[in-house]
């Protein structure tokens, strides 16, 4: 943790349950599915989340916020206790809950109960937030950024996160992050049209001056944030669309945004990063997917945001298909994308292994890769039919497969069953090796003869 900057985050804890089943039949008395054989996970919700998220960076983090004793304030104190360091403000009502009931990892419905709102600043608070070198608001609307407005009015926060219960954030705030509707609904009404990019910059710019703060970033879910200094935007596209559960991407960007400007990152490049982490984020599941907050100790190493051995294990939890590819993807080509669309409709997750330099190298021999690792991975994760990506630094992937116990082993068609050691593997645990076919004269190594050929 010693090379990322502390980070102090104010604002509004919850506690985020999911309820999650599958559901094949209406109830007999009502018009209502019947989710059955729910399995229950729970989170820290809003600021929490967010500070969380932080501290799974590698970060080290002082949440404040209100917090009372009351069982759901217990138990989010048991599950931040290994991550972080807490500031509890005192708090009027009982810590807010929302439970959400999912069918096969759909929400059904949303229950609330909760109205606990922070009562005052303490002191304890106050000093934490004179000495941090770094302050990002994660305001839910429940008086936690009201209590302590004074202070941070004194020392504008890197990044706010509003709500619309919420108060302004305090002019000189360096990048603010409404969502597309919340700007709209924070916007002067006459401040352009109804809808669309035009109208996200219109109200981007707005809030930067009515709000008095160095730049807005409006985030658009799938399309990715829009950046505005109040002037000319600047779109920030999504390196992916993915489809899974954006529960807590918004917590996702601005905590990340906030850890990246902490250490020196320009408002530009916070907002790149920012959309490339809630992008991965809602790739690998959202919350939901998160490994629960208690199962590991802070000293441990902050997992990666799209684990696929995590993505496997939920798949499987809910008796869906897992399929995992390998290779190398030194030049990714029409066949490979071609490979993996088709896997992809094997199941409900794509899990690709691809090899490190070291085994490229082993296997292609000297001067492959030539896209190192971590262009390979990047590009694999921006197509939206994969889901995940592993990496192995031997020979085959034997050892990664036992670890994800895919469903599915795919290879491309220019493999004979010879050459798949791993299919005995797949067998132990009763899943299969499929060869799938292959675009004709699509390979990296006819790719690259055919380059050498040309500067000739």
């Amino acid at each position: 943790m010693a090379d990322k900057t502390p980070l102090v985050v104010v604002g509004d804890a919850l506690l985020d349950r999911d309820l999650s089943g599958s559901a094949d039949r209406l109830a007999p008395d009502a018009p209502v599915p019947v989710v059955s054989e729910c399995a229950e996970r729970i989170r820290p919700g809003g600021a929490a989340l967010a500070a969380y998220l932080a501290a799974r960076d590698g970060r080290e983090v002082t949440l404040i916020t209100g917090l009372g004793d009351d069982p759901a304030a217990r138990r989010l104190r048991e599950l931040l206790d290994p991550w972080l360091t807490l500031i509890a403000l005192p708090q009027a009502g009982t810590l807010p809950e929302k439970t959400r009931v999912l069918a096969q990892d759909r929400p059904v419905v949303r229950l609330d109960r909760g109205g606990g709102h922070a009562r005052a600043a303490t002191d304890e608070a106050r000093a934490a937030l004179r000495a941090a070198g770094a302050v990002f608001v994660s305001d839910y609307g429940r008086g936690t950024a009201d209590a302590l407005r004074a202070e941070l009015a004194a020392r504008p926060p890197l990044v706010w996160d509003p709500h619309p219960r919420g108060g302004a954030p305090v002019p000189g705030t360096r990048l603010v992050t409404p969502a597309e509707k919340e700007a709209h609904g924070f916007a002067p009404r006459d401040t352009g049209p109804a809808g669309g990019l035009r109208a996200a910059a219109h109200s981007a710019a707005a809030l930067v001056r009515q709000w008095r703060v160095a730049a807005v970033a409006v985030t658009l879910g799938s399309r990715g944030a829009l950046l505005s200094y109040g002037d000319h935007p600047l779109l920030v596209p999504a390196p992916g669309a993915h489809h899974g559960d954006s529960c807590g991407a918004g917590d996702r960007f601005a905590a990340t945004a906030a850890g990246l400007l902490a250490d020196g990152a320009l408002v530009g490049e916070a907002v790149e990063g920012a959309v490339a982490a809630a992008s991965e984020f809602v790739a690998a599941g959202g919350a939901g997917a998160l490994p629960p907050a208690d199962s590991r100790t802070a000293q441990d190493p902050p997992p990666d945001t799209e684990d696929p051995r995590a993505l496997a294990a939920r798949v499987r939890a809910r008796h869906g298909t897992v399929v995992a590819a390998g290779g190398c993807f030194d030049l990714l080509h029409a066949g490979h994308v071609g490979l993996l669309q088709a896997a992809r409709r094997l199941g409900d997750c794509l899990v690709v292994c691809v090899n490190s330099d070291a085994s490229v190298r082993r296997r292609k021999g000297e001067g492959r890769p030539v896209n190192p690792l971590a262009d390979r991975v990047r590009v694999l994760r921006a197509l939206a039919c994969v889901d995940a990506v592993a990496v192995f630094d031997e020979d085959t992937p034997e050892r990664l497969l036992a670890d994800l116990r895919p469903d599915v082993w795919v290879k491309g068609g220019d493999y004979a069953g010879a050459d798949l050691p791993e299919a005995a593997l797949l067998e132990e645990w009763g899943g299969q090796a499929v060869l799938l076919p292959y675009l004709d004269g699509r390979s990296s190594t006819e790719l690259l003869a055919r380059a050498a050929q040309g500067v000739r």
